[in-house]
């Protein structure tokens, strides 16, 4: 009951006119933001610091929360109608969402990306509300040989999971960890196969590999491969069907029990849930022809549901423990600190306005953002009436602008664009480019919790299957690699016994 009185006068704070206000424009900033590859809620709310230096503390942390969250609903606008993903962690809505729009279909794909967002975000912001101090808890029993185990059923799901082969989707995934190789060892401070050029000794760039592979892939490969007349921009109904409504619901709620817990371990933030979502609903859809060729509306609604309940639970250890997981989540920390505040334990206590305040923020931030998507989807899918010449070039244009603005490099933009018919050619010879990112991504993580697990058991390898937690793991990922194996070897012998 203490919790619910809190929340109540956490809204009575919240409702204001003038955090109302600042809400409205965080949301609409990040939504904004979402649409446009390169830029990111990190880098926006790390620019719009310095101006909100004069504005009250929970009006302004309402603002940079609402520019979080408000940046995954739009990223899932552009991955849907353009395949090019405005945030790396909606790169798996682009896999469906854009074949679903190819195919007539980005009504649908919108919607239930945008309702999947509402549902995801409110049950998770109730669950933030009641159990942030015991969830954070449970992540404090995490050591690096656990984290280690979690990048290694990442890294096993989403080989096995994307692309036409195992084989497939491992040489993309050992492509990315290659990638995530080059630059500073986060150890030892010696730089890696930099090859001594003086851009690269801080690695390439997550936004430079995600907007080269899916945006301007994308576009090359519509310039040298164009599609036949018809198959693009082809337009139908922007309501969901009773059907899509059916299919959509459950994979709305699995996202959300998959994407919750993710959010509240540093794991490499909300690509893992994304990408364990899309293999879960691709596993247990009835429509598994759709996947990969028209577009199943299971592989958006999951995704987005995991991912927009990932971002929510992030404050969770932020909050309660000053523990940033993600990058954005590391700007906000900043920014509690430009106002002399210390997330943690005592923040509850001695700034309780503030935090219900802006837990309170989130429940009407989620609705904001449900009115201002869902009017939307008639205009974002008029987009698709664009010639395909100019769309993709308008897509150039703004990737361009987006990789250079990043540290005005022009080497940055010369590497887009290498790295952009990289994706051209993985696409024209059917290599999944998503294992590419999260390999770049988790392949650093995964390498400085498997340093340190070995490094506080004196090397023992067994550290990672005398741990309960880590051995649990570990089961999962085997399971994932055998079972499909298990399951078809018994097709094919049932199959073969039919036919004699």
């Amino acid at each position: 009951m203490d919790t619910l009185n809190l929340l109540m006068h956490g809204f009575a704070i919240a409702v204001t006119p003038i955090n109302l206000m600042w809400a409205l424009v965080g949301c609409f900033l990040g939504t904004a933001i979402g649409v446009l590859p390169g830029i990111g809620p990190a880098l926006t709310v790390a620019m719009l610091l310095p101006l909100t230096a004069k504005v009250e503390p929970t009006a302004a942390l309402i603002m940079f929360a609402g520019i979080y969250y408000g940046a995954m609903y739009g990223g899932s606008t552009t991955s849907i109608l353009m395949n090019t993903p405005g945030e790396s962690s909606t790169m798996v809505t682009a896999m469906e969402g854009n074949l679903m729009a190819k195919s007539g279909r980005a009504g649908p794909a919108l919607a239930t990306a945008a309702i999947g967002s509402f549902v995801a975000g409110t049950i998770g912001t109730v669950l933030l509300s009641m159990f942030a101090p015991v969830a954070a808890d449970v992540a404090l029993q995490f050591g690096p040989g656990e984290y280690f185990m979690i990048m290694l059923l990442a890294f096993t799901t989403v080989s096995a999971v994307l692309g036409s082969s195992l084989l497939r989707g491992m040489t993309s995934l050992f492509l990315g960890l290659g990638i995530g190789l080059i630059g500073m060892d986060s150890l030892s401070g010696q730089t890696r196969y930099s090859m001594n050029v003086q851009e690269l000794y801080d690695g390439i760039d997550i936004v430079v590999i995600a907007v080269g592979l899916f945006a301007v892939g994308e576009a090359l490969f519509n310039a040298f491969f164009p599609q036949p007349d018809g198959s693009f921009n082809r337009l139908s109904s922007i309501m969901m069907t009773k059907s899509d409504w059916k299919r959509s619901v459950p994979a709305w709620i699995r996202g959300t029990v998959i994407g919750f817990p993710f959010g509240l371990i540093p794991a490499g933030g909300a690509e893992i849930p994304t990408f364990l979502s899309y293999a879960t609903e691709k596993k247990l859809s009835k429509h598994q022809g759709e996947f990969g060729t028209v577009g199943a509306i299971e592989g958006v609604a999951g995704p987005e549901a995991a991912n927009n309940a990932a971002v929510t639970a992030t404050l969770a250890p932020l909050l309660t423990l000053g523990i940033p997981t993600s990058n954005t989540t590391a700007i906000l920390l900043a920014a509690f600190q430009n106002y002399n505040l210390q997330p943690g334990p005592m923040l509850f206590q001695t700034s309780g306005d503030l935090v219900w305040g802006l837990l309170a923020s989130l429940y009407i931030g989620n609705v904001m953002l449900l009115v201002l998507n869902l009017p939307a989807i008639g205009l974002w899918v008029r987009m698709l009436r664009i010639p395909t010449p100019l769309l993709y070039g308008g897509i150039l244009i703004f990737a361009g602008l987006g990789a250079y603005g990043i540290r005005q490099s022009w080497f940055d933009l010369l590497l887009l664009f290498v790295i952009g018919v990289l994706g051209m050619a993985m696409r024209r010879f059917d290599f999944p480019t998503a294992p590419v990112i999260v390999g770049m991504i988790l392949g650093p993580i995964a390498e400085k919790q498997l340093r340190n697990a070995l490094s506080i058991s004196q090397g023992d390898w067994s550290v990672f299957v005398t741990q309960p937690i880590s051995a649990t793991i570990l089961a999962m990922t085997v399971a994932v690699v055998l079972i499909p194996r298990i399951l078809g070897w018994l097709a094919r012998r049932s199959a073969r016994g039919k036919v004699a």
